[in-house]
């Protein structure tokens, strides 16, 4: 079994990489080339949740694969990511497992690669301004996929916390160099997303973090933070005006608070969803259809991204000699 940590990932598989992968996850999906039951989750307490996200992937990879990841809120206070995993990925030949894989980093990387492909379908060539909500560990990833998909010059920051603002302002200079972008600190959520053409959400808030109704037309939001069915970042102003896209129709419907609530409500229809992005790659839909809508894509992660992820990490440390095997 080959062990591969967070720094042998990050020296075999760039967000680019990540992105590609995630679209061709997303187009193995819709071409009905895996089956994926939706995760097993655990709630262990208030602020704690543990979940099992198995997955198939029959051509391409023909590989079978299991995310097990935990959400503990109150790690935050304790200096340790709030999202923890590993992925194992099993040999197709024998069932054994061939690889355990820093599923935290994989997490990181593949969700923000999410947004990655999401902006890079959907959202209009010509964008300039992106808001970015949330400054936990899955924002790096994040800003790096709307910045390597988009010539973006300037990005506001909010968080509810202003000391996590500024310091992860301070935290990205690298990233705004590298890019050539501004990073800006905001007060508000209004200031954040007033005339943004690209917003990204990746809290754990359980209400909506902005006003849909300031949202400008031909802007897109990446949804990522929520995905429980108690939960929102985005409100139903917004979804109501959007073209929205999904990753996995099965895992937000039995999910999303964004669209569970309202529908509880009597305010919303899942069939007022477009689809999913896998069926805008293979064709089956259309994407963005003028350059004045809005969309919208809303995820909470399903395991074919993983296993698809960990196998092209998987592929690319054996050839570059990378990790470290052990016999089980």
């Amino acid at each position: 079994m080959l062990l591969l940590d967070a720094q042998d990932i990050n020296k075999i598989f760039t967000m680019r990489d990540a992105i590609q992968s995630n679209k061709t996850a997303f187009l193995l999906h819709s071409q009905r080339q895996t089956e994926v039951p939706v995760r097993i989750s655990f709630r262990v307490n208030e602020a704690s949740m543990s979940q099992f996200m198995p997955a198939y992937v029959k051509s391409y990879v023909n590989r079978i694969g299991i995310k097990i990841v935990s959400t503990f809120l109150d790690n935050i206070n304790k200096n340790t990511p709030v999202v923890t995993a590993q992925v194992l990925l099993l040999d197709h030949e024998t069932g054994e497992v061939c690889a355990m894989i820093d599923g935290t980093e994989v997490t990181r990387i593949r969700t923000g690669a999410i947004s990655g492909a999401a902006t890079d379908i959907l959202a209009r060539n010509n964008s300039k301004v992106a808001a970015l909500f949330g400054t936990g560990g899955q924002a790096h990833r994040q800003l790096e996929a709307m910045l390597m998909v988009r010539n973006i010059e300037e990005v506001r920051i909010y968080d509810v916390s202003k000391e996590r603002i500024k310091s992860f302002v301070t935290r990205e200079m690298d990233t705004a160099e590298r890019f050539g972008v501004k990073l800006v600190a905001t007060s508000s959520p209004e200031e954040a997303t007033d005339e943004a053409d690209v917003i990204t959400t990746v809290t754990t808030s359980e209400s909506p973090v902005f006003d849909g109704k300031r949202i400008k037309y031909g802007a897109h939001v990446n949804g990522v933070g929520s995905y429980t069915p108690n939960k929102r970042e985005l409100d139903l102003s917004l979804i109501r005006r959007a073209r929205v896209f999904v990753d996995n129709k099965e895992s937000v419907f039995a999910e999303a608070g964004d669209f569970i609530i309202p529908i509880n409500e009597g305010k919303y229809s899942f069939d007022c969803i477009a689809g999913e992005l896998g069926e805008v790659l293979d064709g089956k839909i259309d994407g963005r259809q003028n350059p004045n809508q809005i969309t919208v894509m809303k995820t909470v992660g399903y395991a074919v991204l993983d296993v698809v992820a960990a196998w092209n990490i998987y592929n690319n440390a054996i050839r570059a000699g990378i990790g470290r095997e052990i016999k089980i």
